[in-house]
C-alpha cells in the first residue's frame, strides 16, 4: 500500500507540475498578449519611419538610374541624329551629282536663270521707252 501511495502522489505531483506549466504558458501569452498591445503603437511607429527611410532611399536610387538613363538616351539620339544628318546629306550630294550628269538644272541653276531673264526684261523695257 505504501508503493501505491508514493506512485499515486507521484503521478498527482506530475499532474500539478502539468498544470502550473500550462498555467504558465497561459499567463505567458498574456504577457505577450499585453506587451504587443502596449508596445504595438510604438513599433507601428518604428516600421513606419523605416519604411520612409527605405522608400526615401528607394526613390533616390531610382532617380539617379533614371537620370542616367535619360542622359544615355540623349545621348543616344543625338548619335542617331548626327548618323541620320550625314546620311541625308550623303544621298543629297549623290542625288545632286546624278541629276547634274543627267542635265537636270539645280535649284541655283533656275535662280540663276531666272535672274538673268528679269534682267533681260528690265532691258528691254528700257530700250522700249526710247
Amino acid at each position: 500500500m505504501v508503493k501505491k501511495l508514493r506512485v499515486e502522489t507521484g503521478e498527482k505531483q506530475h499532474s500539478l507540475f502539468a498544470v502550473d506549466y500550462a498555467r504558465k504558458i497561459w499567463l505567458a501569452g498574456l504577457g505577450a498578449f499585453a506587451r504587443a498591445e502596449t508596445e504595438g503603437g510604438k513599433l507601428f511607429e518604428y516600421l513606419v519611419a523605416e519604411g520612409e527611410k527605405f522608400e526615401g532611399n528607394t526613390r533616390k536610387i531610382a532617380s539617379a538610374r533614371i537620370e542616367e538613363i535619360i542622359g544615355k538616351l540623349g545621348q543616344a539620339k543625338n548619335m542617331a541624329t548626327g548618323t541620320w544628318d550625314k546620311l541625308e546629306d550623303v544621298f543629297e550630294q549623290r542625288l545632286a551629282q546624278a541629276l547634274n550628269r543627267m542635265g537636270v538644272p539645280t535649284t541655283q541653276d533656275m535662280e540663276d536663270l531666272s535672274s538673268r531673264v528679269e534682267a533681260l526684261n528690265e532691258s528691254i523695257k528700257a530700250l522700249q521707252k526710247h
